[in-house]
Order: structure tokens, then sequence, then C-alpha cells
């Protein structure tokens, strides 16, 4: 299975996603998010591959609240989660960090995981169990670093506590800070050793869902910023530290709840 959800992924990124990349109108939704025509056909373009894979319910960040609950909500052993286009402001505006990303969930926690950025050919995916890869190579790539203070962290400021969010701009624990807009590939990155630290104060179920497995896959450590268990807290949006290095993980969430 996990191959043919390789081969659906990328395939609806060749034929849906990266023709329209530049040429697309944005529009807003009720929330004032960005979307675009892009996204709502690489949504129907997935549906339709991964239900021929096998019928479970989808929930995709394109649907309305009440199709994403009633498909949460649907009796199955199991439930397909995308995300068309992650990073849609990046991809409306011509900047090249976007991705498509698919997880399939059992009992609510993924067990299977797929996100590709087609502008790089780059595809992290991971199997429970099976470890995790980037293009056939197992992650992470690369070497940690031995203390904080050397590290890059990939920190999302908007949905932080203001108190975290002022210590973490007056003096921050880390060498150095990035915010590149598109949650399913910032998780590959924290699982390929690309980012060390990594904070962010609100990710819906789709933002996270391929990101865990693949992370988890590849040796890392999650939890939100008031429970060490991160599947304790309800599904449709949660708060994540999460570092590859057990030793940075243990040190990276005491520096930020200690300023909570």
């Amino acid at each position: 299975m996990l191959q043919q959800v390789i081969e659906a992924v990328k395939q609806v990124a060749h034929e849906e996603v990266m023709p329209r990349y530049l040429k697309v109108a944005r529009e807003r939704k009720s929330d004032g998010s960005l979307f675009t025509q892009a996204d709502i056909a690489a949504q129907h373009a997935l549906a339709r591959r991964l239900q021929a894979i096998h019928p479970y319910p989808v929930l995709g960040e394109e649907m309305t609240e009440a199709e994403q609950r009633a498909s949460w909500q649907e009796e199955s052993e199991a439930i397909w989660c995308i995300d068309p286009i992650d990073g849609t402001t990046n991809f409306a505006n011509g900047i090249p960090y976007f991705a498509v990303s698919v997880a399939l969930l059992r009992g609510g926690r993924p067990v299977l995981g797929v996100t590709f950025d087609p502008t790089e050919e780059e595809v992290f995916y991971a199997e429970k169990d099976k470890g995790a890869f980037l293009n056939g190579v197992e992650l992470p790539i690369h070497d940690e670093p031995r203390a904080m203070r050397e590290c890059v962290a990939q920190v999302d400021l908007k949905r932080l506590p203001e108190n975290l969010s002022s210590a973490l701009g007056r003096r921050p624990p880390y060498s150095s800070q990035r915010n590149f807009g598109a949650a399913t590939l910032e998780w590959c990155y924290v699982a390929a050793g690309r980012f060390h630290l990594y904070l962010h104060g609100g990710q819906r179920l789709w933002d996270y869902a391929a990101g865990t497995i693949i992370l988890e896959e590849a040796g890392g450590h999650m939890c939100t910023l008031a429970h060490d268990d991160f599947w304790s807290e309800p599904a449709w949006t949660k708060s994540v530290i999460a570092t590859l290095d057990p030793n940075l993980f243990g040190e990276w969430r005491r520096w930020i709840r200690e300023r909570l």
C-alpha cells in the first residue's frame, strides 16, 4: 500500500499541482486562509486515487468542517487524511516550499505517511515499525548538534503564548531560526536532521498527521505545550514541541515550558 500511496501523491502533484504553479488565482476561505483551484483539484484527484487503493473515508483540508467531522466520525477501521497543498501561500506567491501530504490513520493515530515536495522531487515517507525514508534513503540523513545553542530551529510564532514568543524574540536559546510556512514539510525536515528544534503553537490534523509518523519512525520525539503525551490532546488542533535527538528534546521542552 505504501508504494501505491507514494505513486498516487506524486502523480497528483505532477498532474494537478505543478501545471498550475505560478498560474493560478488565489482566493480566501471564510476563515481568511488562502486557497487556490489547485488545492481543490488536487484534493479531488487524491481522494479518487486513495479510495481506489482502499475505500476508507477521506478527510481533506479543503472540505467544509461539517464534511471533515462526518468523515472523522464515520465507522471505519481507518481514514485517509490529506493536505492537497500545504503551504498554499508559498505556492500562490511563487515560493518553492510546499507539499502534497497523505496519512492513513487507524484509531486516530497515523500508521502510514507520505509527504512530497514537487519542487525538489523529494518524497518523505514512513510506515509504522518500518522506518522513515527520503527518496529511498533512511532518515535521518544529518547529524544533530550536541548543544541547543548550535541548533537551527523551525519556529512559528503566530499562535504561541505571548510570554513565550517574547522570550524567543529577546533571547532565543538556539543559533538560528526559520519559519518556512509548510508544516507537513517542516516535520520532515526535523526527521531528516535539517531542522534540530521545532515549535508550533497550533496545527490542524492534516498538518501533523503524516509528519508525526515520519518523525517517530526516524527516532524523533514530540509533545505539546501542555502535555508530554502528544496524542492525549484532541485531534483537531495541537501545539508541537519536537526534536530528533532525545537529549535536545528534554532541554528544548524544559526551556519552553519554563517561559509559558
